[in-house]
């Protein structure tokens, strides 16, 4: 059954791979003079936020009902690990890219993601912002971080997102993604040092993990049943194809071998 369903969000993958999901853009530029809300209401470029330092940047939403958290809470978990300074070797960037989400969730969700670190933490390293002027749409497009807003029947907000953290040269290079909601501290603080000098690191392979809509009326997450429905249908059609071929030669093996068989006992 995993196998199954491992090979149905595989083919969800694949069918979504030109809309959703991350397409990377290794050794590009990010826009530096963008403009965003930070925490206390302010407005800062981005720039400004990172500070020129190797950044890791996030892309969420605050009251993302799905991976967000989690990949928040491991990332805080992990940065208490990280065997770098942080605010010196390197800043923490968490964009909302939800435009209806305001500075006060970013300040409360950076609140609780400090409170949670196993260490003192240098608050100012890590920034929980939201966009100003369509600047995190801007900002996801230029580092292919491709998302879907969806709206329930009851007409709650949620968006369909990839979870992955990509890093930033100080210069605004896109020089390393790391895909999935757990990271290790030294694949961290290798691209953070590779960063640093503007280096492009490969993608460690490990599976994009997406961020599927809550249904909050049904409480469960809607999995997107009807592509899957749809997928299951293709591939009992395209199986059965591939049957009708197989049987249809099989059959025309055997009336071969029969008029074979005629054509020795004639012969005789």
């Amino acid at each position: 059954m995993k196998k199954i369903i491992l090979v149905i969000c595989l083919l969800i993958s694949s069918l979504n791979a030109n809309k959703l999901g991350i397409h990377e853009k290794l050794g590009e530029m990010v826009p530096l003079d963008l403009k965003f809300i930070n925490e206390k209401g302010q407005s800062e470029t981005l720039k400004q936020l990172m500070d020129g330092k190797p950044t890791i940047l996030t892309l969420n939403y605050y009251k993302c009902s799905g991976i967000c958290t989690p990949q928040l809470n491991d990332l805080a978990k992990m940065l208490s690990r990280l065997e770098l300074a942080e605010n010196t070797d390197y800043k923490v960037l968490t964009v909302s890219f939800a435009e209806e989400e305001s500075s006060a969730l970013a300040a409360a969700k950076r609140k609780n993601m400090l409170a949670s670190m196993t260490r003192p933490f240098v608050a100012d390293a890590w920034h929980f912002v939201v966009g100003e002027n369509n600047s995190s749409a801007v900002l996801a497009k230029n580092v292919g971080f491709a998302y879907e807003k969806t709206i329930s029947p009851t007409g709650q907000v949620e968006y369909i997102h990839p979870g992955v953290a990509i890093v930033l040269s100080p210069e605004g290079k896109v020089t390393r993604y790391l895909n999935g909601i757990d990271q290790l501290p030294f694949d961290v603080k290798m691209a953070l040092i590779e960063a640093s000098d503007g280096k492009v690191g490969p993608t460690i392979a490990k599976t994009l993990l997406f961020c599927f809509a809550y249904d909050s009326a049904n409480k469960k997450y809607v999995f997107l049943w009807e592509k899957i429905g749809a997928i299951v249908m293709l591939t009992i059609v395209f199986g059965f194809f591939i049957y009708l071929i197989k049987t249809g030669r099989k059959e025309e093996d055997h009336q071969k071998d029969k008029e074979h068989q005629k054509e020795g006992k004639n012969d005789e």
